[in-house]
């Protein structure tokens, strides 16, 4: 399967017959394999097969680069080979193949969600004891290296995928994204230098003075003065709001006891103009910035321990990229960008994967024993077994249903059932099915898998 102009369907990977990764290769030719009997299905995500009559030692494999754009909420990674070929004016060009992309998508938000959510419950059953106990001490140190689990998440999980693609391609080298956010400058929406840089934008000032001057000592919901004035979230603390200056405003306390929780648009929707002038002082959130600046190095330092080369390019270095070649701003495109090629010389990326596999991180399950109500009170309990006649939420299967309405052959993610009727959810609904109609196509492994086509423009051919 190709399409025209250098784009064409992500390669399909390859294991010699000891398990050893191969180069991978075109899904025509799989199909040739697997239809010969040369080949078996090694695993369904990503698509790998396994040679049955060829061994590592009588295969040519070249290598491949791995290229990583890492970001908050998801991180691009691409399999790519680059050779040196003859140009049109008999000059040496380097020219680039995308092999393979995944885009690789975090749950940082929800175990932060996740996290909070338990730290209420837990509050809430201190404080409602009637012998009070009084909260853990926040002076407590962590051991070098400690990440919050959010954050954690987000380089254990790209190491994950790392890993996984190294067992199954013949990765020698990783390409890697460094970029460092200047937070300070974002947030005050100009390059600060200087000892205001150094100090921050409230050098010789405070947040309340600040604030007053910005507001001239009136509340910036009902313009009132002459009052005692609260500071107020704009955007509440219980919705992801942050304490930076620019989420802050003055309010009386009427206003603050009025709006409380709710989002500002809602308590000014009757008042637009008001609306908008508030908008005007709310700048964009830090916290992705802040989460890249504080995985980065973690992050390079565990691909460092790798023992494979790491190249550190800069963001400006893909930006320059992924323009000379037209491409959309997306993660696995822009991976696909990571690392120099000299366009002006004749370098260029001669092909791309038409397709990029989504893998989005859902968890192992949960822990809890019990399923707690909204105060976080046990409600009912869970069993203990997750395995039930075989088979674990998330299992990858193919059902074989005999008759009634579902009758037919049905591929997709079971959830389990104690009685043995399970779950199938199918790309066009979800039915109950029999344990016994059942295969085992993939063991669950903690993500989702998809797949969406890439927005990619027609490619310049390879030139000869």
């Amino acid at each position: 399967m190709s399409y025209p102009g250098g784009v064409g369907a992500g390669r399909v990977l390859v294991l010699s017959k000891e398990g050893r990764p191969l180069m991978p290769c075109h899904p025509a030719r799989a199909r040739e394999l697997l239809g010969r009997g040369r080949a078996v299905v090694s695993r369904h995500m990503p698509f790998t097969i396994r040679l049955k009559d060829r061994t590592h030692a009588d295969s040519a494999v070249d290598g491949v680069q791995l290229r990583i754009d890492p970001g908050s909420k998801g991180t691009g990674l691409s399999l790519t080979d680059e050779k040196k070929e003859p140009g049109q004016h008999g000059t040496i060009v380097t020219v680039r193949r995308g092999l393979f992309s995944v885009e690789l998508r975090h749950r940082g938000g929800e175990i932060h969600t996740r996290m909070r959510q338990r730290a209420g419950y837990r509050h809430r059953r201190r404080s409602a004891n009637r012998r009070y106990r009084a909260p853990r001490s926040h002076n407590r140190t962590n051991p070098p290296g400690w990440l919050p689990p959010s954050l954690r998440h987000r380089v254990d999980t790209i190491l994950s995928m790392v890993d996984r693609l190294r067992r199954h391609a013949p990765v020698t080298e990783i390409h890697l994204e460094s970029n460092g956010f200047d937070t300070l400058s974002m947030s005050a929406g100009e390059t600060l230098e200087g000892s205001v840089h150094e100090q921050g934008g409230l050098v010789g000032t405070t947040t309340r003075a600040r604030l007053r001057t910005l507001w001239q000592n009136a509340c910036a919901y009902c313009d009132v003065t002459d009052v005692p004035l609260n500071i107020e979230h704009v955007v509440p603390r219980s919705r992801g709001g942050s304490d930076r200056v620019s989420n802050l405003v003055l309010s009386c306390v009427p206003c603050n006891k009025a709006k409380g929780a709710a989002p500002v648009e809602t308590f000014l929707a009757h008042r637009p103009d008001r609306l908008a002038k508030i908008f005007q002082q709310v700048r964009a959130p830090l916290r992705d910035a802040a989460a890249m600046n504080t995985t980065r190095l973690q992050l390079t330092g565990a691909l460092n321990a790798l023992g494979l080369p790491v190249l550190l390019w800069t963001g400006a270095d893909t930006h320059r990229q992924r323009t000379a070649m037209g491409l959309a701003k997306t993660h696995t495109l822009d991976a696909l960008c990571v690392g120099a090629l000299e366009h002006a010389s004749g370098d260029a990326i001669v092909r791309l994967p038409a397709h990029a596999m989504v893998a989005k991180a859902v968890g192992r399950g949960s822990y809890a024993r019990t399923t707690p109500d909204r105060f976080g009170f046990p409600r009912l309990r869970r069993g203990r077994t997750k395995q039930h006649f075989g088979y674990v939420t998330g299992d990858l299967v193919r059902a074989c249903v005999p008759v009634g309405k579902w009758a037919g052959s049905w591929t997709g993610r079971v959830s389990v059932r104690a009685r043995g009727q399970h779950s199938l959810a199918t790309s066009v609904g979800r039915f109950s099915v029999s344990h016994a109609c059942l295969r085992l196509l993939q063991r669950a492994d903690g993500y989702a898998y998809a797949a969406r086509r890439e927005p990619v423009p027609p490619m310049p051919r390879k030139t000869t």
